[in-house]
């Protein structure tokens, strides 16, 4: 996907160098802005190989409203365990205020009296597809203020957009507060696809553009020092930008998931069961590349 891979030399070429809570320091360039459109295929990153059922079962857990990390881990998903309690509960999960914002401003979203984001714009986008309200925000200021990873996807818009033969389309803008290009970002822009693609499904409305701004947009690296090389982006992504990017693979959705059910349902089946209603066909990428996270 040129576009990734454009942000990404972009930041090497043109980043400057800052510190941050971390302790890792970056690359970091302000405000980069790209479209993908779906109807030319699905963005799974070819440059190196991206683990589709990763993007799949996270989406589904942000779906659910659920903070509980359990369900990612009957899936062999561990990837939000450095910022789990020992409950096991992420106090930032993005479903969690996706399904249920609190509307007391005290950030706590507790199953009682939230709203259900996802629920209205669903609703909203079947009676009155050209609205210009269909915004979903994980960003709670209550909870946000004191997390200790307050959301980096902060929120997401659809709108619903007519083509050159006058044909509706539903298409999808991301607002990204904080990007780690190497390991974040490629997993954002496929689980957003695939969020869109989902909602097209259940609207009944064709997928379209993907729009994706990026605020912060860094690459981690080692310090003037040679400290911290383990964490260093850098290489990994300069082999990616010597990589030919490869035709997109297509996403099969079930034909039998026609509704929100229909997608929950799933919360309680096997992880063959899940990837086999969410398909995805012809994916042929160069192989994968190895980056260490700086929590």
């Amino acid at each position: 996907m040129k576009q990734y891979l454009n942000a990404a030399r972009e930041v090497l070429e043109h980043g400057t160098h800052r510190e941050n809570r971390t302790g890792v320091d970056t690359l970091s360039t302000f405000n980069i802005n790209y479209e993908v459109d779906l109807r030319g295929g699905f963005p799974l990153l070819t440059t190196k190989e991206i683990n589709w059922k990763n993007i799949v079962i996270e989406n589904l857990w942000f779906l659910s409203g659920s903070a509980d990390i359990s369900f990612l881990h009957k899936h062999g998903c561990h990837f939000w365990d450095p910022w789990a309690d020992k409950s096991r509960r992420v106090p930032s999960a993005y479903g969690n205020f996706w399904r249920n914002f609190p509307l007391q401003g005290n950030g706590k979203s507790n199953g009682a009296g939230g709203a259900d984001q996802i629920a209205w714009v669903l609703k909203e986008l079947r009676q009155n597809p050209m609205s210009r309200r269909l915004l979903v925000s994980a960003w709670a200021p209550g909870n946000a203020l004191q997390s200790a990873l307050p959301p980096c996807h902060a929120l997401w818009i659809l709108n619903v957009q007519t083509d050159a033969d006058g044909e509706p389309m539903l298409c999808m803008h991301l607002t990204q507060r904080s990007c780690d290009m190497a390991l974040g970002v490629p997993y954002n822009i496929a689980g957003y696809a695939f969020l869109l693609s989902l909602f097209s499904r259940l609207s009944g409305i064709r997928p379209g553009i993907f729009a994706h701004t990026l605020v912060d947009a860094h690459v981690y690296i080692a310090k003037a020092d040679g400290a911290m090389a383990e964490y260093d982006h850098r290489p990994g992504l300069r082999e990616q930008l010597k990589r030919e990017p490869r035709k997109p693979p297509q996403l099969e959705i079930d034909p039998g998931i026609r509704t929100l059910d229909d997608v929950l349902a799933l919360l309680g089946a096997g992880t063959g069961e899940i990837m086999s209603r969410f398909r995805i066909k012809d994916y042929h990428p160069h192989p994968p590349i190895k980056f260490k996270v700086a929590v």
